[in-house]
């Protein structure tokens, strides 16, 4: 089966959501089977949340999709199976520390929420530090309150996009987050952290931010849920697994614009989160089936969804569990 996918491109600063694939393991193999669709948030929640994401899946053999998380709390809604059939489930998941794999089969859609490293918190009934969330989740309910268990039915039973899109914007524009100094202030790190390649130590971030590196460390701990080392590590391996889709990748001098003293410190970190080495990766993601142009984010009208007679291009979501989920 063909699927449809936007093509790599900017982030989502401006006034589209990032169309990259960081993150996820093997992305042209993925994106050939599911139809994944990103959507910005109403303008006045795009201080505190990346994208929405969108998947749908139509799959005549089950495929196994993986991510290598990124350092962010995503809202995870999702129906495995028929409309008529399958409940609407949700959670809020933390930040997954491991690669998150799922088997996708049959038919589904999900609707995920990617929020910015830092930004999660002020959405919280309860405030509590994200640290506690880290490989794991949290119910809906637990989180947002009672009207939290009935978000995914609310959001996943409208037939085209725009109505879920706008169904996610209403519930959480309710949930009135405050602005926090500190929340900010963990976003613009973290960002950083992940569009200036200069910051290549926890010292040199804490100096950017005007913190000790304790002070630092326990921001991250509240506001993002991982340290600091981690999200410069992170970064560093999305960036290679993006960097090994194309051809001829030289690894030494990515090593170097990656602040590694040497090649192998870089192999050594991608294969501890990947799970394989970076040449074997690159030979996997060569291997891989090649997405189609994308047609343009369309609203998805009844006749396109899932369990409604839906018969186009396959999607992937993700699993159950605490573990982050497909961005």
């Amino acid at each position: 089966m063909a699927g449809r996918s936007a093509p790599p491109g900017s982030g989502s600063d401006g006034d589209a959501p990032r169309r990259d694939t960081r993150g996820i393991v093997q992305a042209p193999g993925l994106l050939a089977r599911v139809d994944f669709r990103r959507r910005l948030p109403a303008e006045p929640l795009r201080r505190w949340i990346e994208h929405y994401w969108l998947i749908d899946w139509n799959l005549e053999q089950p495929y196994v999709a993986r991510v290598v998380p990124h350092p962010c709390v995503n809202l995870v809604l999702e129906r495995r199976g028929p409309a008529a059939a399958a409940p609407a489930t949700g959670l809020v998941s933390g930040v997954g520390t491991g690669v998150f794999a799922t088997e996708l089969e049959s038919v589904g859609r999900v609707v995920g929420v990617q929020f910015r490293p830092g930004g999660f918190r002020p959405f919280l009934t309860t405030p509590r530090p994200l640290a506690q969330l880290t490989g794991g989740g949290l119910a809906l309910d637990e989180a947002f309150g009672p009207d939290g268990a009935l978000l995914p039915a609310r959001v996943l039973a409208p037939d085209r996009e725009g109505e879920r899109v706008a169904a996610l914007d209403a519930f959480l524009l309710s949930l009135r987050p405050a602005a926090d100094p500190a929340a900010e202030q963990a976003m613009a790190l973290a960002h950083r952290v992940r569009t200036d390649r200069s910051v290549r130590r926890v010292e040199h971030l804490a100096a950017a931010g005007g913190r000790s590196v304790r002070s630092l460390q326990r921001l991250f701990a509240t506001y993002v849920g991982v340290t600091p080392k981690w999200t410069i590590l992170r970064y560093r391996v999305h960036e290679a697994m993006e960097r090994a889709g194309g051809p001829g990748t030289d690894w030494a001098r990515l090593a170097v614009e990656l602040g590694y003293s040497d090649q192998s410190h870089l192999i050594r970190d991608f294969t501890a989160a990947v799970g394989v080495s970076p040449a074997a990766y690159a030979r996997a993601v060569a291997a891989e089936p090649r997405p189609p142009a994308s047609p343009g984010p369309e609203d998805r009208a009844p006749e396109n969804a899932p369990g409604t007679g839906y018969a186009g291009p396959a999607g992937g979501g993700p699993g159950h569990g605490g573990q982050n989920r497909l961005p």
